[in-house]
């Protein structure tokens, strides 16, 4: 790895020398543009509105436009401000570690001791470890003034450069303001799928599955050209469209049935939710077949309606055992 900027950790009169590095890196395919009718590629160029000439990037200068002035800015320039200057990171408070909402993480950095001795480093990363906290830094990086969290990750320091306040959009929806009632068995149920989907973390078990895909298409390409067929490569999938959940009770138990293999327990299951109050709490959950039910206890019975229902008694029951299976 190539150290992106250096300089030190400081809080109070402690100093600790540091090198910075990028802690992630980009692994997707580079794709470039081509023209789609003869495959040549498609090329851009910085070229000035005022003599024509295509210039070089390190030609090139940023310019401030109020509308009716412009000002160049020059590297030099911004070189020269106090802040692109420092070598500082600048410890400003300490915070527990879960005041700090995620939202707010951009990029990682890994800090590593660049010093004889490391053991200002190792104090300050075990003062982080036994307090759980996390420090609270600013840094000019890359021509930024960066506000940034300090906290260990694997027994290194690592600096997690944070969005400003201003850039995190307030989630604002209105159908969030309109009061949903969720029964205590649905409750239930949706504990019950998430318990069965309970494991331990470990990202080295997924992968990206598009770039997996793409790197297979291009090597079928090379090696078959435009003649590609694209079915026999990857197989034919029918693409999958998002439905709303009408029945929200019913796709619980049915998750739960894929999930465990095994249709009758998790519908009986189900079914009792907590114990034996809960049949009586999915009843009193849907509100529509709760007045259903009042309804025709209400209504006067025809004959033709009780023949009905007798003849579609029996009917529930094969279907039932369908949906077991």
């Amino acid at each position: 790895m190539r150290a992106v900027w250096k300089g030190a950790v400081t809080f109070g009169l402690v100093n600790v020398p540091v090198k910075l590095y990028s802690a992630t890196e980009d692994h997707d395919v580079s794709l470039h543009q081509v023209h789609a009718e003869d495959g040549g590629r498609i090329r851009y160029q910085r070229k000035c509105e005022v003599c024509g000439k295509v210039v070089a990037y390190q030609d090139i200068d940023k310019a401030y436009d109020d509308g009716e002035r412009t000002v160049v800015v020059t590297d030099a320039d911004l070189k020269a401000l106090p802040a692109e200057r420092s070598r500082e990171i600048e410890v400003v408070e300490f915070v527990p570690s879960a005041q700090i909402d995620p939202i707010m993480f951009d990029r990682s950095y890994y800090l590593e001791p660049d010093s004889a001795s490391s053991k200002a480093y190792v104090l300050l990363r075990e003062t982080l470890e036994s307090t759980d906290r996390t420090a609270i830094v600013r840094l000019a990086l890359r021509q930024k003034t960066r506000l940034a969290a300090l906290r260990v990750h694997d027994d290194v320091l690592v600096v997690q450069t944070l969005l400003w306040a201003d850039e995190v959009r307030e989630a604002a929806f209105p159908a969030l303001d309109e009061p949903v009632k969720i029964s205590d068995t649905e409750l239930a149920l949706s504990k019950q799928l998430v318990e069965s989907l309970v494991s331990d973390f470990d990202p080295t078990q997924y992968v990206d599955e598009y770039q997996q895909e793409l790197r297979t298409l291009i090597a079928a390409k090379l090696e078959q050209g435009d003649a590609l067929d694209t079915a026999a490569t990857f197989g034919e999938e029918p693409e999958e469209e998002g439905a709303e959940v009408i029945d929200l009770m019913e796709a619980l138990r049915r998750s739960l049935a894929a999930k465990r293999g095994d249709g009758a327990d998790a519908s009986d299951e189900a079914d009792a939710g907590d114990g034996a109050e809960g049949s009586d709490e999915a009843d009193a959950a849907d509100d529509g077949t709760a007045k259903r039910k009042t309804a025709a206890k209400a209504a006067p019975k025809k004959p033709g309606a009780a023949k009905a229902g007798a003849k579609k008694a029996p009917a529930k029951k094969p279907a039932a055992k369908k949906r077991a299976s």
